[in-house]
């Protein structure tokens, strides 16, 4: 399988999260088509079909995170 470089993957959170800011900021705004792009780079990188699964494996492939880091799971 394909991986993203280990430096690739903190710019693709990070821009996520901030272009998920401005889209929600915004309403039906123009930033749409750059956050599809990235969410689609951000699947393709860690192999996965779904954005939320994208950035919980890219989180875990982030450096400082273990593969027993379980803060991506919900509390109930």
């Amino acid at each position: 399988m394909l991986m993203a470089h280990p430096a690739v993957l903190p710019g693709l959170v990070d821009r996520y999260w901030a272009l998920s800011v401005l889209d929600a900021a915004e309403g039906d705004s123009p930033v749409r088509a750059e956050i599809e792009a990235v969410e689609r780079a951000l699947c393709v990188s860690t192999g996965t079909t779904d954005v939320h699964a994208a950035l919980i494996a890219a989180r875990h492939d982030l450096p400082g995170t273990g593969t027993l880091d379980d803060s991506v799971l919900a509390s109930s």
